[in-house]
């Protein structure tokens, strides 16, 4: 039969590095992993800050880690980038994806980029974020870019196409996944079995017009074979 099962830290701990190890963009050995529950830290310092968020994917793609504390700090930064420098590349690097200077801007001091602006979806608000992690030199991103929607919250519809979303998808299983509203929040309820499910059930809440919040309370429960 089928049953909850929870897997030992150490095991898990193991089963992190491991992934770490596997992943290409990831210098696993600069990296400790601890594991308390099915909650997993990693601390140490890394190269950048795409590859810290690397690691954290990583961790999060492991079967039975609930949730990734990020420790990881970014080498020290290139003393030849000034912050006005950053602050250029910056711009641009928003302006490829879109967003302008009248919606989005990009300060720097000391090597932390921090993004200002209002935009109407939160999927605008993380793409700007992940625009600026490849700048080099860059040690840390502050996202302080708000959320105006242009379209009306509807809380009835918003809960039966966020549950038509998770039915329709591939990467969550949805039986177990309830989903109500409170203002213009989308609240998500119940359990799925990995981190990754989590997130996914997340972005489909996020794609509701007129949300401007998700309160995301799935748990991760890890369902294995008992012999």
């Amino acid at each position: 039969m089928r049953s909850t099962v929870h897997i030992p830290p150490h095991r898990l701990t193991s089963q992190v590095a491991d992934e770490l190890a596997w992943s290409p963009d990831v210098c696993a050995d600069q990296i400790d992993v601890t594991a308390r529950g099915a909650v997993v830290t990693l601390s140490g310092e890394v190269d950048s800050l795409q590859e810290k968020a690397a690691a954290v994917r990583a961790g999060l793609r492991v079967r039975g880690v609930s949730a990734v504390v990020d420790l990881l700090s970014v080498g020290p930064a290139p003393t030849s980038r000034p912050d006005d420098e950053m602050s250029r590349d910056a711009a641009a690097a928003l302006a490829l994806i879109g967003c302008q200077a009248s919606s989005v801007q990009a300060g720097v001091v000391d090597h932390v980029i921090t993004l200002t602006g209002v935009v109407p979806w939160q999927f605008q608000r993380t793409g700007a974020e992940d625009a600026v992690h490849a700048i080099p030199g860059a040690v840390g991103v502050v996202n302080a870019i708000t959320l105006a929607p242009t379209r009306p919250f509807s809380a009835l519809q918003s809960a039966a196409l966020v549950t038509a979303a998770l039915r329709r998808s591939a990467a969550v299983d949805s039986d177990n996944v309830h989903v109500s509203t409170t203002g213009s929040t989308v609240e998500l309820f119940g359990h799925v079995s990995s981190a990754t499910q989590r997130d996914e059930a997340g972005q489909a809440a996020w794609s509701v017009p007129g949300v401007t919040h998700v309160a995301n309370n799935l748990r991760v429960l890890d369902f294995g074979i008992l012999g």
